[in-house]
């Protein structure tokens, strides 16, 4: 059984601990609001913007003049993956559930005798995945320095993957990511961006019938399509970026609840030690009292 020191200096440190994972969640408290915010005034403008561009789609339909971004290669044989997680950690199963789909898509190509490649966004993820596809690793982004991440970063990797398509690296280009529901949902989606995908609705058609465009849906799409990745890759960091915050505010509050049940544990047992030392103390100067 451990002495009254091993028990006082324990009950001390998980105090310490406790005062950190309650600040640590003050802090992402803060933060998850302003993420939030963000991701939430994106949605519109990235749903709408996908809804331009699939009545466009709608439009050009399989036609020779059809931009390539839409079209894709014809073939899916090599496909590229992006994952994006998070820089740090303590954020529960945030980065877990994002690197386990896209392990389960990984492994689904690999059977079905496609080729990989893996871009990676975040170091917990690279962390994860480099275990097992370090060899279908490609590169790796950085935004450690980045405190909060904006258009332009999303626009660095959009070029990226795009400068990648048009040197014929890849076929199928895939984003994974957690995409925010609330503090204690997220998400993990897969959301292809080459060729493009837009999910048809009912009256698309019917939209896309009522314009004259010019220059042509063509023209208009291939300008528009290296844009709409950009929106979707910035949407998906910024889905990301608050789930995140969700998943820390979350995972730090279980951890200061769970730190005050053990200090309550160990203040107990230190008490019963206490007494359980002081009761053979009083036996021990009977004892010697009547031995007298």
């Amino acid at each position: 059984m451990p002495n009254l020191k091993d028990l006082k200096n324990r009950i001390a440190s998980v105090k310490s601990t406790r005062k950190i994972t309650k600040a640590m969640q003050m802090v992402a408290a803060a933060k998850l609001r302003r993420a939030q915010d963000a991701a939430e005034a994106a949605r519109p403008y990235a749903e709408r913007m996908a809804s331009v561009m699939g009545g466009l789609a709608a439009s050009v339909g399989s036609s020779e003049g059809a931009p390539r971004l839409l079209a894709g290669t014809g073939s899916d044989k090599v496909q590229l993956v992006v994952v994006m997680t998070s820089e740090r950690g303590l954020c529960g199963g945030f980065n877990s559930t994002i690197v386990r789909l896209a392990r389960m898509r990984i492994n689904t190509m690999l059977a079905n005798g496609k080729t990989v490649k893996i871009i990676t966004v975040g170091k917990k993820g690279r962390e994860q995945l480099r275990r097992d596809y370090a060899n279908l690793m490609i590169q790796h982004v950085d935004l450690t320095e980045v405190k909060r991440v904006g258009y332009a970063n999303a626009a660095d990797i959009a070029a990226t993957v795009l400068s990648r398509f048009a040197a014929d690296e890849f076929d199928v280009a895939t984003i994974f990511y957690n995409r925010f529901q609330s503090v204690i949902s997220q998400v993990p989606t897969a959301q292809q961006i080459i060729p493009a995908v837009f999910e048809t609705e009912g009256d698309a058609g019917g939209d896309a019938t009522l314009y004259d465009y010019e220059p042509s849906e063509e023209a208009i799409l291939e300008d528009l399509l290296p844009r709409g990745i950009a929106t979707q890759v910035f949407t998906a960091l910024l889905e990301n970026a608050a789930s995140e915050q969700g998943a820390r505010m979350s995972a730090m509050d279980n951890a200061t609840r769970n730190a005050g049940e053990m200090i309550d544990k160990l203040t107990i047992k230190y008490n019963r030690s206490r007494q359980a030392v002081i009761t053979n103390e009083l036996i021990e100067i009977i004892s010697g009292a009547e031995a007298l």
